[in-house]
Order: structure tokens, then C-alpha cells, then sequence
């Protein structure tokens, strides 16, 4: 039987998961095993990082919206409510950026409602 030599696959292999491990603190980024193994926790966090954030944002956008809909004695459901009926289709990140940094329009559009 002929003889194998698989260093430079096992070499690639180890080298792209201490590259993703590099930063961890402690063994996580110096043993293969445990780097493996914080590499795949890691990504795993990450992909539902990736979810998280999106539900996160628009929980921030809707806080916003309210605080800002509530100082001229609306709520948020009402307002969102009241743009869907008037057909104005002005999404919540925009509208949430309007209250933080154009109270003048955010105003203007209310009383318009």
C-alpha cells in the first residue's frame, strides 16, 4: 500500500480555525479542540446575532416612535394606525429617525393626521 501524507490538508484545516479563533482569550485560540469548538459556538452565535439584531432594531424604532408620538398626546398604535388609514407609507426606521432628528417634521406630519 502506498503511504499518505496529510500534512498539508491537516495544516490547512487547523490554520482557518485558529485564524477564526484568533482574539479568543486563554486555550480557545491556542488547543485545536477547544478552538474548534469556540469557533463553531462562536459562528452559531453569530447567525443568530444576525436575527436577533433585526428584532432588536425594530423594538428600538417602536420606542422611539412612541415617546416621540406620546409628547403630542398620541400613542404608537394610534399614529401607525392613522399613517396606514391616510396612506402615508413611511416605514419605522425612517420615522424613528425622524422623531430623534427632525422633531419639526415629526410634528408637522402628526398634525396633518
Amino acid at each position: 500500500m502506498v503511504r499518505i501524507k496529510r500534512g498539508n490538508v491537516a495544516r490547512k484545516r487547523r490554520k482557518k480555525i485558529f485564524s477564526l479563533a484568533k482574539g479568543f482569550r486563554g486555550s480557545s485560540s491556542k488547543l485545536f479542540r477547544v478552538a474548534n469548538q469556540q469557533v463553531m459556538k462562536a459562528l452559531r452565535y453569530g447567525y443568530v446575532g444576525r436575527k436577533r439584531k433585526k428584532r432588536e432594531f425594530r423594538k428600538l424604532w417602536i420606542t422611539r416612535i412612541n415617546a416621540a408620538s406620546r409628547m403630542h398626546d398620541m400613542n404608537y398604535s394610534t399614529l401607525i394606525s392613522k399613517l396606514k388609514s391616510s396612506q402615508i407609507s413611511l416605514n419605522r426606521k425612517m420615522l424613528a429617525q425622524m422623531a430623534v432628528n427632525d422633531m419639526q417634521s415629526f410634528s408637522n406630519l402628526i398634525k396633518s393626521l
